[in-house]
């Protein structure tokens, strides 16, 4: 390999984790804000991997032990959608923005529709 495609490679990985530290924090800023919003205790959870879906349920008023549910294919698109329609409900909008959560892109919005719009 030359020169020029270890760049290339390189540039790419930083996008890419330029790219995921944003959505992460992103994700993380809105959660927390979800969290404050509904009274939920712990809303640093966001920031904690795995934790934040600990902090989702208690948002969402669903069992803790659903998280078993995350970890089992196809199990756990339907458990986020349903945790996500809480999420929505508790937040005072329509329980089908949780149903966007599947539509690429949109599921971008969502978050930060159910965090900052009043």
């Amino acid at each position: 390999m030359d020169d020029r495609s270890l760049f290339a490679g390189g540039a790419f990985l930083m996008f890419f984790l330029l790219f995921a530290a944003v959505g992460y924090i992103y994700i993380s800023l809105a959660l927390q804000t979800i969290a404050q919003k509904t009274n939920t205790e712990n809303a640093w959870l966001a920031w904690i991997p795995i934790a934040n879906i600990i902090l989702m349920l208690n948002i969402a008023r669903k069992p803790i032990w659903w998280i078993i549910l995350f970890l089992i294919p196809i199990a756990n698109i339907i458990v986020a959608i349903l945790v996500w329609m809480a999420i929505a409900e508790a937040r005072g909008k329509p329980n089908w923005w949780g149903i966007l959560m599947i539509v690429p892109v949109v599921n971008i919005i969502v978050p930060g529709y159910l965090a900052w719009a009043d």
